[in-house]
């Protein structure tokens, strides 16, 4: 089976969004190596409104999703391996070694929240992890679950087509990416880097691996201090600056 994401939602005309184009688009109308699979929470109300939510337990502004509506969409479903993940802000972060870990996997079941949240008995019974695609708060799952599996379906083989391009990639080995740059030569005064226009490919590797560095301890000194630790770790010794 190709790799399936499942995506539970109150809102399912929101995807595939940005997955239906390009080539992930590509990869998933016409040649089938993932799938896309939306679950509408509303259908499984018992209410004849169709309601979902209810106010908060112990108090406070808005609505809270209801555990068993939820539970009933959840149970609707054949999971199997597939990791259950609920798009929240107050989630562990998105990362790169969280996405490739589960692009080699059967695919995963996404839970998109909206109102204050979903009740927390749900979570805890059906062992939802909770994601968080960055420190901000949205008006709802589905822009952070559109993320999460493009980050994922783009690492699945024949996805994208060039391994190699994926290899040097922000995050891939602990750095951030490397500038790009292509034709015209000289654009409002600024020319492409010498050392890229010299056909020595050694240089060319030399100079990416110098600035994706550089980026790194510049833009995300997190990411660059453990980054000199995993090398000490090895016995290498990196520039300090």
């Amino acid at each position: 089976m190709p790799f399936t994401a499942t995506v539970l939602t109150m809102f399912p005309e929101a995807f595939p969004g940005p997955l239906g184009v390009s080539l992930i688009g590509t990869a998933w109308r016409e040649l089938d190596l993932w799938r896309l699979e939306t679950v509408d929470i509303r259908a499984f109300s018992k209410d004849k409104r169709g309601f979902l939510d209810d106010t908060p337990a112990g108090g406070g502004p808005g609505q809270v999703m209801r555990a068993d509506v939820i539970a009933s969409a959840l149970d609707s479903l054949e999971v199997g391996p597939r990791p259950l993940l609920y798009m929240s802000a107050r989630g562990r972060p998105l990362t790169q070694a969280r996405v490739s870990e589960w692009s080699k996997g059967e695919g995963v079941v996404l839970l998109c929240g909206r109102f204050e949240g979903v009740d927390q008995r749900v979570l805890d019974a059906r062992g939802f992890e909770e994601i968080a695609v960055g420190d901000a708060v949205l008006a709802g799952g589905e822009a952070a679950a559109l993320v999460t599996i493009e980050a994922c379906v783009r690492l699945v083989p024949g996805v994208l087509g060039q391994a190699q391009s994926l290899a040097e990639e922000s995050f891939e080995d602990g750095l951030l990416e490397h500038p790009q740059f292509t034709r015209p030569r000289d654009f409002e005064g600024l020319e492409i880097p010498e050392v890229l226009l010299s056909g020595h490919h050694d240089k060319v590797a030399r100079w990416r691996k110098a600035q994706r560095e550089e980026t790194t301890r510049e833009r995300r000194p997190d990411l660059w201090a453990a980054h000199l630790a995993n090398q000490q770790a090895k016995g290498d010794k990196p520039k300090e600056n």
